[in-house]
């Protein structure tokens, strides 16, 4: 829930400063991604210091799990860069949705497994909720990284 917090909020915030400070210079595209590259910042914040939560919603037969949470969140810092790099914003998206699509499998197994962090503790009745977050943050940044960044011709 705090993801979908912080990026709506960071959405508004920007999206009010942009109309109202900066009249527009910032432009949808990259007030979308400066939300999405907020939200990331805050996970990948939460990779480096809730690391055993996040080892404990994995699946047992995974090996590494510390590494991989760690290069996850990496991964995630890398991609609140990219969001905010105009060169690299079509790599990133398209990195980030697939990125996106691979670990709903951890947030699925957190869930069965109902480990306290980010919901899952609510078990199964959470992935009512995380499945289609999850869809959310794919369209998000399709919209704002790939749709929208085309048409503000900043592709």
């Amino acid at each position: 829930m705090v993801p979908l917090v912080v990026l709506l909020v960071a959405f508004f915030v920007l999206f009010a400063i942009d109309r109202a400070v900066i009249k527009g210079k910032l432009g949808l595209s990259m007030t979308g991604r400066g939300a999405m590259a907020a939200m990331l910042l805050v996970t990948t914040i939460a990779h480096f210091t809730s690391t055993e939560a996040m080892v404990q919603m994995m699946p047992e037969a995974m090996p590494y799990k510390r590494e991989v949470v760690w290069l996850t969140g990496a991964c995630e810092f890398a991609a609140v860069i990219g969001l905010l790099w105009p060169r690299v914003v079509r790599l990133t998206s398209v990195l980030l949705i697939v990125f996106f699509v691979a670990v709903l499998p951890a947030n699925i197994a957190g869930s069965l497994k109902s480990e306290g962090i980010g919901g899952t503790s609510y078990g199964p009745w959470y992935l009512l909720f995380r499945v289609p977050l999850q869809i959310f943050f794919i369209a998000w940044v399709w919209y704002f990284g790939l749709r929208k960044n085309k048409q503000d011709g900043q592709d």
